[in-house]
């Protein structure tokens, strides 16, 4: 399963709902229930190891993560962070590891570091490992500004460094998302949100991948937490759960 097979699941009108696991349960939990593909959240990757998020300390848990899932029955894309290195060669040799164990995809982030050296671990991830859908991911409107010229300077910088795909977290402007859409030629990925337009919305405005990021991990949590507290007050649980059987099965 190379990169030709994960790219044709990014259609115009059709956008890639890609679901974000965190652990073997959780990916295969989700392909059976009929999501044939699936990414990784970094935040979930490293909060269930103790370690922090987009500090590049997650390397040895997210190749370790894909070595369990890569030759699972669904294609699985991989959020690397920033590649877990300045290094391009270093990033490089992170994407063909991930590329060997199955990885179909790999999601990188600028963290907003100069554009340039994101372009050159693009570049570098195509040279060793061109079975890979490079996601190719600005942080302008995530942890920035959201100044457009800014965005469009680096996706550009991205694209032209050859990333399959571009991605702007963070950013929920239908007028801004459409303009977007309609400037490249390669996919635009957008992270869902909540209080931000709806899948068929989005669809609308021409994303071809819609990402679930971190939320559902997020939600997880939540769901225990919130069970948790409503026993130790009395209530019974609500909302659904899988039988015990049933998440043994996933093994």
């Amino acid at each position: 399963m190379t990169a030709t097979a994960f790219a044709a699941l990014h259609r115009a009108g059709e956008p890639l709902l890609l679901p974000c696991a965190w652990d073997h349960a959780s990916a295969f939990a989700l392909a059976a229930q009929g999501f044939g593909a699936v990414g990784t959240t970094s935040l979930g990757v490293a909060a269930a190891g103790g370690l922090p998020d987009g500090a590049s300390a997650t390397r040895d848990e997210t190749l370790r993560l894909a070595l369990t899932l890569g030759s699972a029955p669904f294609l699985l894309s991989v959020d690397a962070e920033d590649g877990f290195s300045d290094d391009p060669d270093e990033v490089g040799e992170c994407a063909r590891e991930l590329a060997a164990v199955g990885a179909v995809g790999i999601n990188l982030e600028d963290a907003l570091g100069p554009a340039d050296r994101h372009a050159a671990k693009i570049a570098a991830v195509r040279s060793a490992a061109p079975g890979l859908f490079v996601n190719a991911r600005t942080d302008t409107y995530w942890s920035g500004d959201g100044d457009r010229a800014e965005t469009m300077r680096r996706l550009e910088a991205y694209r032209e460094a050859g990333a399959h795909g571009v991605f702007v977290p963070g950013l929920t402007d239908p007028a801004r998302i459409a303009a977007l859409a309609a400037h490249f030629d390669v996919p635009l990925n957008v992270l869902y949100s909540p209080a931000g337009p709806t899948l068929a919305r989005l669809t609308d405005l021409g994303v071809r991948r819609v990402s679930l990021g971190s939320l559902l991990y997020r939600r997880a949590l939540g769901a225990a937490l919130e069970t948790a507290a409503g026993i130790r007050a009395g209530r019974d649980p609500g909302g659904a759960a899988p039988t015990y059987d049933a998440v043994r099965a996933l093994g």
